[in-house]
């Protein structure tokens, strides 16, 4: 959010502080700081589960992950509902290793994929509650992502 006109931004201890939000330098690591443990508890479930859940989508160890699939989606995806659920289960690790390399950018694609999860879910009758859980989760990764914007330093493609 930016400053109202006149006053002056504020800054967090550890970063210069910046009228549109965008800090120039990134807190360190502070095990005793809350936020920063908050940052890392999230930054591991965002990083394991996806990549269990990803894992489980080829085995259905867990759950016959097909019978979550909306019909809808179903008919317009090419093969059959497990075959989606390969397609699935890939992008769910990649999305996971993405978190662990670089949360700044991953929490977003976390919270995308769990929007469009939410969206298949409310559109596919009785699963209503697991829908309001992942929407609780991708309200989590996005909370993951505000807090990677301040303890994961953005990517600096091209600089030599």
């Amino acid at each position: 959010m930016a400053a109202p006109t006149g006053q002056r931004p504020t800054s967090l201890p550890g970063r210069s502080a910046s009228v549109n939000g965008a800090a120039v330098s990134v807190d360190r690591a502070d095990w005793r700081d809350a936020r920063y443990q908050a940052f890392t508890l999230l930054r591991i479930a965002f990083t394991v589960a996806p990549i269990a859940f990803g894992l489980d989508k080829f085995f259905n160890v867990m759950v016959d992950w097909p019978i979550y699939l909306a019909p809808w989606i179903n008919d317009i995806a090419p093969g059959s509902a497990q075959d989606f659920m390969y397609f699935v289960g890939a992008t769910e690790i990649l999305a996971g290793v993405i978190v662990a390399l670089k949360p700044r950018y991953g929490a977003y694609i976390v919270a995308g994929w769990l929007a469009g999860i939410v969206l298949n879910l409310l559109t596919h009758s009785g699963y209503y509650d697991i829908a309001l859980r992942d929407f609780g989760l991708m309200l989590a990764a996005l909370t993951l992502a505000r807090l990677a914007s301040v303890y994961d330093p953005p990517l600096r493609l091209g600089r030599h």
